[in-house]
């Protein structure tokens, strides 16, 4: 039935697979993003330690990191349809066995293995692992419109959750996220492929001829692009490390900010609902700009479009920084525009970069390790940024250090060099 829709659709299935990935990652990304909502009615109710039950949210992050190379080595043998499935079956166990808890161990098994463990299958990482396969001429634009899901359901989903949980508690809200997750994602990712060949199709919907053309006058390192490249054999080159440094240095930034900027803007005066409406306005501004710079780096390259994504959040950080100083309306729309326009146009180039350079049937292996330097670099920044305010009593030297690792991530794709592997945009 799949393949006959596919042979009928031939042009619009990547697009088809596109949003299916984009729900995917409204409601995915965003289940783990909850824990903040359910974490104060969580500990109104049960009175637990407060260090203690956020816990649960981070040891998510370090079950993400131990599943993720696993993970691509089950794309490459299986498919999507596997990785998604298991993914939003966890997603929804782990939503409704929290309801039972009476313990904090059980929010650490729930909240934390079975959502933050399913986060990584259907969230970016699990994604990135096969959506470049779809699309060569438009892989920037795809890509980016697929990951804003993940804004776009920061945007519809989480209020309407967090009325629930004012409305009807905490646990109505688990539930909803269950029931949407086995509804919509459970049968909608039936529809995936690991690559459109598997349907006889090609990618971006192109005539075979036409395809086969076009790979061959995108390749501008033949030798490169001739090798098997596998884990092992891509691990003993340059452009492999200097990929995960880019990765690492990018979401060290990126994720710092999140963390703290709402905590920095109350502490330089702001009041509570304008440091909460930046961050709402910065995920509504990274839809636009993740679409637009995902579409620039299919005509420009990858390289100048990660450039300025770091860029936005080196800006992004000198306008934090300056706001203590000038508190203005101006600077601060214009930190939420560099941030949500630019910096978050980081992950429309993140797995094209490796799929360009590590092309192959063992580009899940591959892409998945490198996605271990980005979880450690968005474990990392938060860390880091807390740790120097300690020491500081200013959150000034770690939002200067993470500007700095903007600067190296830019440096660090050029080094890479995507664009000497194969060429995007027209020849």
């Amino acid at each position: 039935m799949i393949a006959a829709i596919a042979r009928r659709l031939p042009f619009f299935y990547g697009w088809l697979v596109v949003a299916v990935v984009f729900v995917t990652m409204a409601i995915g990304v965003n289940a783990r993003t909850a824990f903040s909502l359910l974490f104060p009615p969580i500990l109104d109710e049960f009175g637990w330690n407060r260090g203690v039950t956020a816990g649960a949210f981070s040891f998510g992050f370090l079950v993400s990191a131990l599943l993720t190379p696993g993970l691509g080595r089950l794309m490459d043998r299986k498919g999507p349809v596997w990785v998604m499935e298991l993914g939003a079956l966890a997603l929804a166990a782990g939503m409704v066995l929290a309801t039972y808890a009476t313990e904090p161990w059980h929010l650490y098994a729930t909240l934390g293995v079975l959502v933050g463990g399913a986060s990584v299958a259907v969230g970016y990482t699990g994604q990135g692992l096969y959506l470049p396969n779809w699309f060569v001429r438009n892989r920037g634009l795809a890509i980016s419109i697929a990951y804003s899901g993940a804004g776009a359901g920061s945007i519809l989903l989480l209020p309407y959750l967090q009325h629930l949980i004012a409305t009807s508690g905490w646990r109505a809200a688990c539930w909803t996220v269950a029931v949407v997750a086995i509804v919509l994602l459970v049968p909608l990712n039936l529809l995936l492929r690991r690559r459109p060949q598997e349907l006889g199709l090609t990618p971006d919907g192109d005539s075979a001829a036409a395809a086969l053309s076009r790979r061959n006058l995108t390749i501008v390192d033949p030798a490169w692009a001739a090798i098997e490249w596998t884990l092992a054999r891509a691990m003993r080159t340059r452009r492999f490390w200097w990929i995960a440094l880019a990765s690492f240095g990018a979401l060290f930034a990126w994720y710092a900010v999140q963390v703290h900027q709402t905590k920095y803007l109350l502490d330089i005066g702001f009041d509570g609902e304008t440091a909460g409406w930046a961050l709402g306005v910065v995920s509504l501004a990274g839809i636009p700009g993740q679409i637009v710079m995902g579409a620039v780096s299919d005509r420009v390259g990858r390289e100048p479009v990660w450039t300025l994504g770091c860029l936005g959040f080196t800006l992004t950080y000198a306008l934090l920084i300056g706001l203590a100083y000038v508190p203005s309306l101006i600077l601060l729309w214009l930190m939420v525009l560099a941030q949500g326009t630019l910096g978050y146009a980081v992950t429309s180039v993140l797995s094209a970069v490796t799929a360009e350079v590590f092309e192959g049937r063992h580009f899940g292996a591959i892409f998945s390790t490198i996605m271990l330097a980005a979880i450690a670099g968005g474990a990392a920044g938060p860390y880091a940024v807390g740790v120097l305010h300690d020491l500081q009593g200013s959150d000034v030297p770690g939002f200067v250090l993470s500007g700095g690792f903007s600067l190296v991530s830019a440096a660090a794709i050029w080094m890479a060099g995507p664009r000497k592997v194969r060429r995007v945009g027209r020849p």
